[in-house]
C-alpha cells in the first residue's frame, strides 16, 4: 500500500515536470523561429532598400516613364551638382563679371571718340532690326532675371523678405520665365536668321582682340582702333555665343516645360543642367555686351535707339563697313 502510493506521489511530481520541459522547448523552439523570421525579415528589408536607393525598378499597377522607380539616382545626382556648384558659380559670375567691368571702368573711363561728334548721323539699322533687337534684349532680361531669383532668390532674398511675399515672387518668376520663354525663342531665331551674314570672322578681327578693340585708354593700346567691318570682334563672339548656347537654353527649355514629351528623369534632369550652365554663360556675356554698348563706348546705344550712328562713331569702331558704303555711294544720312 505505501509502495502504491509512493508511485502515485512519484508520478504527481514527474508528470508535471515533464509537461513544463516540453513546453520550455517548445517556447524557445518558438522563440528561435521568430528571431530568425526576425532576422530575415531585416536582411529582406535592408535588400530592398538597398535596391531603392540604388535606383532599382520595382512592380507598379502604375503606367509611365520609370513609374517603377522609387529613388531616381541620377535626379538626387544632379540636384547636387545643381545646388552646390552651379547656383554659387551664377552667383559668382554675375558678381565677378560686373565687379571687373565696373573697375575697368573707373580706371580706364569710356572710349572717346578721338575726333569728337559730326553731328551727321549714317544709318546703321533698320526698324526691323531695331523691333528684333529690342524684343530679343527685353525677353532675355526678363529670363536672366526671374531666373537669377529661381536659382538663388532663396539665398538672396527669401531669408529677408515675409513668407507671402516670397511665395509671391518666387511663384511669379516662374510664370514669366515659362511664358517669357516662346517669345526669346521667335525673337532669337529671327535674329540669328537676319544677322549670321554678318557675323563671319575674318583675319583682321584677331587685331582687334590683340588692341582689346581699342577701348584702352592708356599705355601701348591708347588710341588703337583695330579694322573692324560691320560687326567688330566682339560683337562677332557675342553673337556667336549667343546663337550656340541659346539653341541651348530653348531646347533645354521645351524640355522643362512641356509635360507631354514624357521624358526620363535622366533627360530632364541632362536639360535642367545644360539649361543653368548655357544661363550662367549667356549672363556673362549680356553683362559685357550691356557694358560696351551703354558706357564703355561714347555713341554706342546711340545706334539702338534710332537706328543711326554718328559718322566719327562709325569711321572709328567700324572703318571698314564705312569704307565700302562711301565706295558704293550707299551712305544714307538722317534728315
Amino acid at each position: 500500500m505505501f509502495m502504491k502510493s509512493l508511485r502515485s506521489l512519484f508520478a504527481l511530481l514527474v508528470i508535471p515536470l515533464m509537461l513544463s520541459m516540453g513546453l520550455g522547448l517548445s517556447a524557445s523552439a518558438m522563440a528561435a523561429d521568430d528571431q530568425t523570421s526576425q532576422q530575415q525579415a531585416a536582411t529582406n528589408d535592408a535588400d530592398l532598400w538597398r535596391a531603392v536607393k540604388a535606383g532599382d525598378s520595382g512592380y507598379t499597377v502604375a503606367k509611365g516613364i520609370e513609374t517603377g522607380v522609387l529613388i531616381n539616382v541620377i535626379g538626387n545626382e544632379g540636384k547636387i551638382v545643381r545646388n552646390e556648384y552651379l547656383t554659387p558659380v551664377m552667383g559668382i559670375t554675375v558678381v565677378g563679371v560686373f565687379a571687373a567691368f565696373l573697375f575697368f571702368y573707373l580706371v580706364n573711363g569710356p572710349s572717346k571718340l578721338s575726333k569728337g561728334f559730326s553731328g551727321k548721323m549714317v544709318l546703321r539699322w533698320s526698324k526691323a532690326d531695331l523691333w528684333i533687337h529690342w524684343v530679343l534684349a527685353t525677353s532675355c532680361l526678363a529670363l536672366i532675371f526671374t531666373g537669377l531669383n529661381i536659382m538663388l532668390g532663396k539665398h538672396v532674398l527669401q531669408p529677408y523678405v515675409g513668407e507671402g511675399l516670397w511665395a509671391g515672387l518666387i511663384y511669379g518668376s516662374k510664370t514669366i520665365h515659362d511664358w517669357v520663354g516662346p517669345i526669346f525663342i521667335v525673337s532669337w531665331i529671327l535674329c540669328v536668321v537676319k544677322w549670321m551674314p554678318m557675323q563671319t570672322f575674318k583675319m583682321y578681327d584677331l587685331k582687334w582682340f590683340l588692341v582689346v578693340g581699342g577701348y584702352i585708354n592708356f599705355g601701348p593700346f591708347k588710341g588703337k582702333h583695330p579694322d573692324s567691318g560691320f560687326a567688330n570682334a566682339g560683337e562677332k563672339m557675342w553673337f556667336w555665343t549667343l546663337t550656340l548656347f541659346g539653341l541651348f537654353i530653348a531646347a533645354s527649355g521645351l524640355m522643362l516645360v512641356l509635360p507631354g514629351l514624357d521624358l526620363p528623369r535622366e533627360a530632364s534632369m541632362a536639360a535642367l543642367l545644360i539649361h543653368s550652365i548655357s544661363a550662367i554663360i549667356i549672363i556673362a556675356f549680356t553683362i559685357v555686351h550691356i557694358w560696351m554698348a551703354t558706357v564703355l563706348s561714347e555713341g554706342g546705344m546711340e545706334c539702338m535707339v534710332s537706328g543711326y550712328c554718328d559718322e566719327n562713331w562709325a569711321v572709328q569702331h567700324h572703318n571698314l563697313w564705312y569704307d565700302e558704303l562711301k565706295d558704293s555711294n550707299s551712305i544714307v544720312y538722317k534728315d
